[in-house]
């Protein structure tokens, strides 16, 4: 069974989740390290693990015994082009308030 598929803002809305994101941000870290940074049980955390894999923020590598939890660019991009549309949104409507005030002001 196909699991479904993962909206990007699904993922980052868990507290938890985006505080495992800021700490991969600084490091690779195995599940077991990313672990102890957390109150909760070793599957909850493995849980919230899967849920970024699936998502494409992150990716697992088997080094030896251990995983390690790398941060990739996949899931960030949905992120960042809705950011990106609002960036271009915004700078419009204040660069035609600009005009308008220029305007007025030279009336």
């Amino acid at each position: 069974m196909a699991q479904p598929s993962l909206d990007a803002f699904q993922v980052i809305a868990d507290p938890s989740r985006r505080q495992m994101l800021k700490l991969l941000s600084k490091k690779s870290l195995t599940i077991n390290a990313l672990a102890e940074n957390f109150d909760m049980s070793r599957p909850a955390v493995s849980k919230h693990i899967n849920i970024m894999e699936r998502a494409g923020f992150i990716s697992i590598q088997g080094i030896g015994r251990e995983r390690h939890c790398l941060l990739k660019q996949n899931g960030f991009n949905e992120v960042q082009e809705w950011i990106n549309y609002f960036d271009s949104f915004w700078a419009s409507k204040l660069k035609k308030l600009q005009m308008l005030l220029d305007k007025k002001s030279q009336s």
